[in-house]
Protein backbone atom coordinates (compact mmCIF):
# COMPACT_ATOMS: atom_id res chain seq x y z
CA UNK A 1 0.00 0.00 0.00
CA UNK A 2 1.41 3.41 -0.94
CA UNK A 3 2.48 5.85 1.76
CA UNK A 4 2.47 8.84 -0.59
CA UNK A 5 0.89 11.74 1.28
CA UNK A 6 -2.04 13.55 -0.30
CA UNK A 7 -3.03 15.76 2.65
CA UNK A 8 -1.37 17.93 5.26
CA UNK A 9 -2.35 16.70 8.73
CA UNK A 10 -0.05 19.06 10.60
CA UNK A 11 2.86 16.72 11.26
CA UNK A 12 5.37 18.59 9.12
CA UNK A 13 8.71 18.98 10.92
CA UNK A 14 7.53 17.21 14.07
CA UNK A 15 10.05 14.93 15.75
CA UNK A 16 8.54 11.52 16.48
CA UNK A 17 10.29 8.60 18.14
CA UNK A 18 9.17 5.18 16.89
CA UNK A 19 10.39 2.25 18.97
CA UNK A 20 10.90 -0.84 16.87
CA UNK A 21 10.58 1.47 13.89
CA UNK A 22 12.77 -0.38 11.39
CA UNK A 23 10.79 -3.56 10.83
CA UNK A 24 7.25 -4.86 10.54
CA UNK A 25 4.50 -2.59 11.83
CA UNK A 26 7.09 -0.11 13.07
CA UNK A 27 8.56 0.35 9.60
CA UNK A 28 5.09 1.03 8.23
CA UNK A 29 4.54 3.67 10.91
CA UNK A 30 7.90 5.27 10.16
CA UNK A 31 7.13 5.40 6.43
CA UNK A 32 3.73 6.99 6.96
CA UNK A 33 5.15 9.63 9.30
CA UNK A 34 7.96 10.46 6.87
CA UNK A 35 5.47 10.77 4.01
CA UNK A 36 3.55 13.32 6.07
CA UNK A 37 6.63 15.48 6.60
CA UNK A 38 7.47 14.38 10.15
CA UNK A 39 11.03 13.68 11.29
CA UNK A 40 10.96 10.08 12.53
CA UNK A 41 13.59 8.80 14.94
CA UNK A 42 13.97 5.04 14.78
CA UNK A 43 14.77 3.11 17.92
CA UNK A 44 15.90 -0.48 17.51
CA UNK A 45 18.38 -3.08 18.66
CA UNK A 46 20.31 -3.66 15.42
CA UNK A 47 21.41 -0.83 13.07
CA UNK A 48 21.92 -3.27 10.21
CA UNK A 49 18.20 -4.04 10.20
CA UNK A 50 17.23 -0.66 8.71
CA UNK A 51 15.72 -0.86 5.20
CA UNK A 52 17.41 1.32 2.60
CA UNK A 53 14.42 3.66 2.29
CA UNK A 54 14.58 4.45 6.02
CA UNK A 55 18.36 4.81 6.30
CA UNK A 56 18.24 8.61 6.15
CA UNK A 57 16.41 8.88 9.47
CA UNK A 58 18.17 9.13 12.81
CA UNK A 59 18.64 5.65 14.28
CA UNK A 60 19.36 5.07 17.96
CA UNK A 61 20.27 1.63 19.23
CA UNK A 62 18.48 1.14 22.53
CA UNK A 63 17.06 -1.66 24.65
CA UNK A 64 13.81 -0.04 25.77
CA UNK A 65 13.70 -2.38 28.79
CA UNK A 66 16.75 -0.53 30.18
CA UNK A 67 15.58 2.67 31.89
CA UNK A 68 19.07 4.24 31.83
CA UNK A 69 19.39 3.55 28.12
CA UNK A 70 15.96 5.07 27.49
CA UNK A 71 16.93 8.25 29.35
CA UNK A 72 20.09 8.51 27.26
CA UNK A 73 18.11 8.01 24.05
CA UNK A 74 15.75 10.88 24.89
CA UNK A 75 18.71 13.12 25.75
CA UNK A 76 20.34 12.31 22.41
CA UNK A 77 17.16 13.19 20.52
CA UNK A 78 17.02 16.55 22.29
CA UNK A 79 20.71 17.15 21.62
CA UNK A 80 20.48 16.40 17.89
CA UNK A 81 16.95 17.55 17.00
CA UNK A 82 16.10 20.02 19.76
CA UNK A 83 12.69 18.67 20.77
CA UNK A 84 10.44 15.61 20.92
CA UNK A 85 6.89 16.07 19.69
CA UNK A 86 5.63 12.50 19.60
CA UNK A 87 6.37 8.96 20.73
CA UNK A 88 5.09 5.72 19.25
CA UNK A 89 5.55 2.82 21.64
CA UNK A 90 5.60 0.10 19.02
CA UNK A 91 8.35 -2.30 20.15
CA UNK A 92 6.89 -5.52 21.51
CA UNK A 93 5.71 -8.99 20.67
CA UNK A 94 5.95 -12.55 21.89
CA UNK A 95 6.77 -16.00 20.56
CA UNK A 96 4.21 -18.76 21.05
CA UNK A 97 4.41 -20.43 24.47
CA UNK A 98 1.65 -22.08 26.45
CA UNK A 99 1.31 -20.62 29.93
CA UNK A 100 1.87 -23.98 31.61
CA UNK A 101 5.16 -24.43 29.75
CA UNK A 102 6.58 -20.89 29.93
CA UNK A 103 9.25 -20.20 32.54
CA UNK A 104 8.96 -17.36 35.04
CA UNK A 105 11.92 -15.66 33.35
CA UNK A 106 10.26 -15.87 29.92
CA UNK A 107 7.00 -14.45 31.28
CA UNK A 108 8.80 -11.61 33.04
CA UNK A 109 10.64 -10.65 29.85
CA UNK A 110 7.40 -10.54 27.86
CA UNK A 111 5.76 -8.27 30.43
CA UNK A 112 8.87 -6.09 30.61
CA UNK A 113 8.94 -5.55 26.84
CA UNK A 114 5.22 -5.05 26.27
CA UNK A 115 4.21 -3.10 29.39
CA UNK A 116 7.06 -1.78 31.52
CA UNK A 117 9.25 -0.64 28.62
CA UNK A 118 6.50 1.52 27.06
CA UNK A 119 5.95 3.05 30.50
CA UNK A 120 9.64 3.90 30.80
CA UNK A 121 9.73 5.50 27.34
CA UNK A 122 6.53 7.43 28.04
CA UNK A 123 7.79 8.71 31.41
CA UNK A 124 11.02 10.10 29.98
CA UNK A 125 9.23 11.58 26.97
CA UNK A 126 6.57 13.19 29.15
CA UNK A 127 9.22 14.93 31.24
CA UNK A 128 10.40 16.69 28.07
CA UNK A 129 6.98 17.33 26.56
CA UNK A 130 5.59 18.94 29.69
CA UNK A 131 8.27 21.63 29.48
CA UNK A 132 8.26 22.43 25.76
CA UNK A 133 5.97 24.64 23.70
CA UNK A 134 3.13 22.60 22.25
CA UNK A 135 3.43 19.68 24.65
CA UNK A 136 3.35 16.34 22.86
CA UNK A 137 1.50 13.14 22.03
CA UNK A 138 2.17 9.50 22.84
CA UNK A 139 0.61 6.56 21.00
CA UNK A 140 0.93 3.00 22.23
CA UNK A 141 0.57 0.23 19.68
CA UNK A 142 -1.55 -2.34 21.46
CA UNK A 143 -3.31 -5.49 20.30
CA UNK A 144 -6.68 -7.19 20.18
CA UNK A 145 -4.89 -9.89 22.21
CA UNK A 146 -5.37 -7.63 25.21
CA UNK A 147 -9.14 -7.61 24.72
CA UNK A 148 -9.90 -11.30 24.14
CA UNK A 149 -8.38 -14.64 25.18
CA UNK A 150 -4.84 -15.01 23.88
CA UNK A 151 -3.94 -18.72 24.12
CA UNK A 152 -0.27 -19.34 23.44
CA UNK A 153 0.60 -15.72 24.16
CA UNK A 154 -1.17 -15.21 27.47
CA UNK A 155 1.51 -13.02 29.05
CA UNK A 156 1.56 -10.86 25.93
CA UNK A 157 -2.23 -10.47 26.00
CA UNK A 158 -2.17 -9.59 29.69
CA UNK A 159 0.60 -7.05 29.12
CA UNK A 160 -1.31 -5.40 26.26
CA UNK A 161 -4.43 -5.22 28.43
CA UNK A 162 -2.31 -3.54 31.06
CA UNK A 163 -0.86 -1.17 28.47
CA UNK A 164 -4.32 0.05 27.48
CA UNK A 165 -5.29 0.54 31.12
CA UNK A 166 -2.02 2.39 31.70
CA UNK A 167 -2.77 4.62 28.71
CA UNK A 168 -5.99 5.82 30.32
CA UNK A 169 -4.26 6.60 33.60
CA UNK A 170 -1.40 8.49 31.97
CA UNK A 171 -3.85 10.46 29.83
CA UNK A 172 -5.51 11.76 33.00
CA UNK A 173 -2.25 12.43 34.83
CA UNK A 174 -0.47 14.21 31.98
CA UNK A 175 -3.28 16.25 30.41
CA UNK A 176 -3.61 18.83 29.05
CA UNK A 177 -0.06 19.19 27.75
CA UNK A 178 0.51 15.57 26.74
CA UNK A 179 -2.07 13.36 25.04
CA UNK A 180 -1.86 9.56 25.39
CA UNK A 181 -3.80 7.10 23.22
CA UNK A 182 -3.63 3.51 21.96
CA UNK A 183 -4.02 1.90 18.56
CA UNK A 184 -5.41 -1.59 19.12
CA UNK A 185 -4.29 -3.61 16.13
CA UNK A 186 -5.70 -6.87 14.84
CA UNK A 187 -3.69 -9.32 12.71
CA UNK A 188 -1.14 -7.50 10.55
CA UNK A 189 0.60 -8.97 7.52
CA UNK A 190 4.29 -8.21 7.91
CA UNK A 191 7.47 -9.89 6.70
CA UNK A 192 7.22 -12.16 9.74
CA UNK A 193 3.55 -13.10 9.35
CA UNK A 194 4.51 -16.68 8.47
CA UNK A 195 5.82 -17.18 12.00
CA UNK A 196 2.33 -16.64 13.36
CA UNK A 197 0.02 -17.80 10.56
CA UNK A 198 2.04 -20.23 8.42
CA UNK A 199 2.46 -20.21 4.65
CA UNK A 200 0.66 -18.01 2.12
CA UNK A 201 -2.41 -20.24 2.30
CA UNK A 202 -2.52 -19.87 6.08
CA UNK A 203 -2.17 -16.10 5.86
CA UNK A 204 -4.95 -15.92 3.26
CA UNK A 205 -7.18 -18.17 5.37
CA UNK A 206 -6.76 -15.95 8.41
CA UNK A 207 -7.45 -12.88 6.29
CA UNK A 208 -10.65 -14.46 5.03
CA UNK A 209 -12.01 -14.63 8.59
CA UNK A 210 -11.84 -10.84 8.88
CA UNK A 211 -14.87 -8.87 7.65
CA UNK A 212 -12.68 -6.64 5.48
CA UNK A 213 -11.34 -9.76 3.77
CA UNK A 214 -7.67 -9.29 4.62
CA UNK A 215 -5.25 -8.60 7.41
CA UNK A 216 -4.11 -5.07 8.10
CA UNK A 217 -0.95 -3.78 6.51
CA UNK A 218 1.70 -1.87 8.50
CA UNK A 219 0.59 1.25 6.63
CA UNK A 220 -2.98 0.79 7.87
CA UNK A 221 -1.66 0.91 11.44
CA UNK A 222 0.65 3.80 10.55
CA UNK A 223 -2.26 5.88 9.24
CA UNK A 224 -4.13 5.44 12.53
CA UNK A 225 -1.03 6.33 14.54
CA UNK A 226 -0.43 9.44 12.42
CA UNK A 227 -3.98 10.62 13.02
CA UNK A 228 -3.64 10.29 16.80
CA UNK A 229 -0.31 12.14 16.75
CA UNK A 230 -1.66 14.95 14.61
CA UNK A 231 -3.52 18.15 15.52
CA UNK A 232 -6.62 16.53 14.00
CA UNK A 233 -6.78 14.50 17.22
CA UNK A 234 -6.03 17.51 19.42
CA UNK A 235 -8.97 16.81 21.76
CA UNK A 236 -8.53 13.03 21.81
CA UNK A 237 -6.73 11.52 24.78
CA UNK A 238 -7.28 8.42 26.88
CA UNK A 239 -8.82 6.64 23.88
CA UNK A 240 -8.30 3.44 21.94
CA UNK A 241 -8.58 3.36 18.15
CA UNK A 242 -9.22 -0.21 17.00
CA UNK A 243 -7.69 -1.19 13.65
CA UNK A 244 -8.86 -4.76 13.07
CA UNK A 245 -10.93 -4.68 9.90
CA UNK A 246 -14.14 -5.41 11.76
CA UNK A 247 -12.72 -8.01 14.11
CA UNK A 248 -12.81 -11.77 14.11
CA UNK A 249 -15.92 -13.62 12.98
CA UNK A 250 -17.34 -15.46 16.03
CA UNK A 251 -16.64 -19.18 15.71
CA UNK A 252 -20.14 -20.15 16.82
CA UNK A 253 -21.61 -18.66 13.65
CA UNK A 254 -19.87 -21.31 11.56
CA UNK A 255 -20.26 -24.09 14.11
CA UNK A 256 -24.01 -23.70 14.63
CA UNK A 257 -25.93 -26.02 12.30
CA UNK A 258 -28.79 -23.54 12.06
CA UNK A 259 -26.56 -21.42 9.85
CA UNK A 260 -25.81 -24.12 7.28
CA UNK A 261 -27.59 -23.96 3.93
CA UNK A 262 -28.99 -27.46 4.38
CA UNK A 263 -30.43 -26.73 7.78
CA UNK A 264 -31.76 -23.41 6.59
CA UNK A 265 -33.48 -24.93 3.55
CA UNK A 266 -34.96 -27.77 5.60
CA UNK A 267 -36.28 -25.38 8.20
CA UNK A 268 -37.79 -23.20 5.48
CA UNK A 269 -39.67 -26.11 3.87
CA UNK A 270 -40.95 -27.29 7.24
CA UNK A 271 -42.40 -23.93 8.13
CA UNK A 272 -43.90 -22.76 4.84
CA UNK A 273 -47.51 -21.79 5.42
CA UNK A 274 -47.40 -22.53 9.17
CA UNK A 275 -45.25 -19.78 10.67
CA UNK A 276 -43.89 -22.31 13.18
CA UNK A 277 -41.18 -24.95 13.18
CA UNK A 278 -41.87 -28.66 13.50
Amino acid sequence: MSTESQVDVGLGGRVVLVTGGARGVGAGITRVLASLGARPVICGRHPDSIPDDLAAHLFISCDVRDDTAVAAMIERILGELGRLDGVVNNAGGSPFALAADASARFTSKIVDLNLLAPLAVARHANAVMQQQDGGGAIVNVSSVSGHRPSPGTSAYGAAKAGLDNLMGSLAVEWAPRVRVNSVVAGPVETEQAHLHYGDDAGIAAVGATIPMGRMATPVDVGNAVAFLLSPLAGYITGSTLTVHGGGERPAFLDAATVNSDTAHNAASSDTVGTGVSA
